[in-house]
């Protein structure tokens, strides 16, 4: 099977990008999977997704398409195609509803970034099977501007009282899956900084994300 990896920014762009992008196509090709990175909107036709399984969006910013891309992207993920969210893709397209509902939550703020504290809240899926309850690490916690749950299935939450500034409130969610149309979304916040990936359990957590995208 085939990944399409797009990380084009219009706004923020994470240093972590380069690292995310070569990290994510060895998790791809370690799993079983070719991948292609990009960050040319052009990619997005739907002869060219029609090759791929699921695309990636790894830290993605701004707006990035224009009106045929977006529904080039809406056909193919509700025709069956898999979509995977990493950190900042919750930060992409916030004039286009339909992404909104694809990522799942909007993107609206986070403290600095520190050690926390992460709660497994879903240990049967692919991305979460293998974490420690508690997972503890470094990141840039994300809030949303809307809390996701009712809409998709939450996996992992963090623990507000784990670190400073927090602002979202008790139930945070970090990362989550859902169908949409005939196809897979699954997102997660994490993945901020280079460390990240070069972290085993972040990467096997992005890994059954992909997984689960591709119906694998």
């Amino acid at each position: 099977m085939r990944l399409l990896i797009f990380s084009k920014t219009t706004g923020f762009r994470h240093d972590s990008i380069p690292t995310g992008v070569a990290a994510v196509e060895s998790l791809a090709a370690a799993g079983g999977y070719t991948a292609d990175a990009t960050e040319d909107s052009a990619a997005f036709t739907a002869d060219n997704l029609a090759r791929y399984a699921a695309v990636v969006f790894l830290s993605t910013s701004g707006q990035v398409f224009d009106d045929a891309q977006r529904a080039a992207l809406k056909d193919y993920v509700e025709g069956g195609g898999g979509y995977v969210g990493i950190h900042a893709a919750s930060t992409t397209e916030y004039d286009w509803p339909w992404y909104g509902e694809l990522v799942g939550a909007r993107f609206t703020r986070h403290p600095r970034p520190q050690q926390g504290v992460i709660h497994v809240e879903d240990t049967g899926h692919a991305s979460t099977a293998h974490l420690p309850e508690p997972w503890a690490r470094f990141d840039e916690w994300y809030e949303f501007s809307q809390n996701p749950r009712g809409r998709v299935n939450v996996l992992l939450t963090v623990d507000e009282g784990s670190y400073e500034g927090a602002e979202m409130g008790a139930d945070h969610p970090l990362a989550w899956y859902h169908e949409l149309g005939r196809g897979r979304a699954f997102y997660t916040a994490l993945g901020h900084t280079d460390e990240s990936f070069a972290e085993p359990a972040f990467l096997d957590h992005v890994l059954g994300g992909i997984r689960y995208a591709t119906g694998a």
